[in-house]
């Protein structure tokens, strides 16, 4: 389980290398509303990929590993870090533009998701303000798939908290 002091020490450890980063899924959602909604295997991430190298080096102080094995998708969508007590970070590079939004390859074949600039907003995790994705972006990412139970429960705190209409 990623408990919420850990998720305060990944991002504070990051945020003192000079690290930008933004909480999204489950802690993502979690942020947004304010409170924990629900257990949560792993941390989601997105970070500037040119500072991966920086990130990656903080992690490793952590005691994270990258891990390659079962990984799917992987690079360069993303990358998982598994660290103490077996906690999994799952990190997203981001390409900026100059006008604030983001790329996120896919593959390498040119595949690509887009985030408007908007997107980044900030939320709380136990008393911290922490940079996160919008309520917005966070129902986009929860379309066009068939639901697990986690993902109905983060969709449940967001209507409640922001009265968004999310469809399943």
């Amino acid at each position: 389980m990623f408990e919420a002091g850990a998720v305060l020490d990944v991002l504070e450890t990051l945020g003192k290398a000079g690290c930008q980063v933004w909480v999204a899924g489950g802690w993502g959602i979690d942020a947004l509303v304010g409170r924990v909604t629900r257990e949560h295997g792993d941390l989601d991430l997105l970070h500037r990929v040119e500072q991966e190298p920086i990130v990656v080096a903080a992690l490793e102080s952590l005691g994270y590993a990258e891990r390659t094995e079962g990984v799917v998708p992987g690079r360069p969508a993303r990358f998982v870090m598994t660290g103490p007590e077996g906690r999994e970070l799952d990190l997203h590079p981001l390409h900026f533009a100059p006008d604030g939004s983001a790329l996120q390859r896919l593959d390498d074949d040119g595949g690509a998701f887009t985030y408007p600039a908007g997107v980044f907003v900030t939320g709380e995790i136990g008393g911290v303000r922490v940079p996160c994705l919008s309520a917005a972006q966070q129902v986009s990412f929860h379309q066009g798939y068939a639901p697990r139970e986690r993902d109905l429960l983060d969709m449940a705190a967001l209507r409640e908290a922001y009265g968004i209409a999310t469809h399943f």
